[in-house]
């Protein structure tokens, strides 16, 4: 499954030429990704960004060819593009969009799902293979934020993400890979998936973990924690929320005792992982496993 792109990944963008799809599709060829088309059925036949416009994701992929889709598209456009996608065999569709209909979001699973394509999303702020290529909206360009290094990171948030990498370059670290997995309920990469990914790809000595409360996720992938030899370092967001409070992200709900702060910090503890209390505590804790 592709959950981390690299340099040689080729890349589509459905939706290249609204304003946020110029605009990020610039960044990412500014930062060496290899875009090498995008689809919008109303401009097809043009060039934009400097690559071809096709009407769909099956014309790309016959007269292009491509690895991993970006999908810059309005909630209600997102399961007709996957499905395009889908169809036209990407290995990977990350998903940008927040507020897709949760019925959309099942059907599209059960397509990919059925047909091997990995989906990174729902309403994900994307991921960044640092010093090669990043799909999304991460700031991989900013250097205080993403330096080549030896930690991997994987996060349900974007801005926590982006908090917790900072905070990593900010301690002397860098990254070798970051994760943006989305914070809806039904998503296509699960942290446990993002775990795996990141426990496997070269160079990462140390993963951080960014979660929340809500779901089961944390607690899932501690039991894939316990089989690791690298140190796991973890952040919980969502700690002081009141029972029975949706918080921020849809998938952020907890129901009874599942999806408790306190669950997935005592799983997650089990498994020895170091749980912080605050982000800002992430340079000691790499500094206590990596010197």
């Amino acid at each position: 499954m592709m959950i981390i792109p690299r340099k040689e990944t080729r890349i589509l963008v459905q939706g290249i030429t609204g304003k946020q799809g110029t605009f990020w599709t610039e960044r990412m060829q500014e930062y060496g990704a290899t875009v090498v088309a995008g689809v919008n059925p109303k401009k097809a036949g043009t060039e934009h960004c400097g690559v071809p416009v096709h009407a769909s994701a099956v014309d790309a992929q016959k007269d292009t060819g491509f690895d991993a889709t970006l999908l810059f598209i309005p909630p209600l456009g997102v399961k007709a593009a996957a499905l395009d996608a889908i169809e036209a065999g990407a290995k990977m569709i990350l998903c940008l969009t927040e507020h897709v209909p949760v019925h959309d979001v099942m059907y599209v699973m059960a397509a990919a799902k059925e047909a091997g394509t990995q989906v990174v999303g729902p309403n994900t702020a994307g991921g960044v293979t640092v010093g090669e290529t990043f799909m999304g909206f991460m700031p991989a360009f900013n250097e205080r934020i993403f330096k080549k290094g030896t930690v991997g990171v994987l996060s349900r948030s974007g801005s926590l993400g982006t908090l917790l990498c900072q905070n990593i370059v900010s301690a002397g670290y860098g990254q070798t890979a970051f994760v943006g997995i989305g914070g809806d309920p039904v998503i296509g990469t699960t942290t446990r998936n993002a775990l795996e990914a990141l426990d496997t790809f070269p160079g990462t000595e140390a993963v951080v973990m960014v979660g929340e409360i809500g779901g089961t996720m944390e607690e899932d992938a501690a039991e894939y924690v316990k089989t690791m030899s690298k140190p796991v370092i973890a952040f919980i967001a969502g700690g002081a929320a009141p029972p029975g409070k949706k918080m921020g992200h849809a998938g952020a709900i907890v129901m009874g005792d599942k999806g408790t702060y306190a669950s997935k910090k005592s799983a997650l503890e089990a498994a020895g992982v170091n749980v912080l209390s605050t982000p800002v505590h992430v340079g000691d804790a790499l500094k206590e496993v990596l010197g």
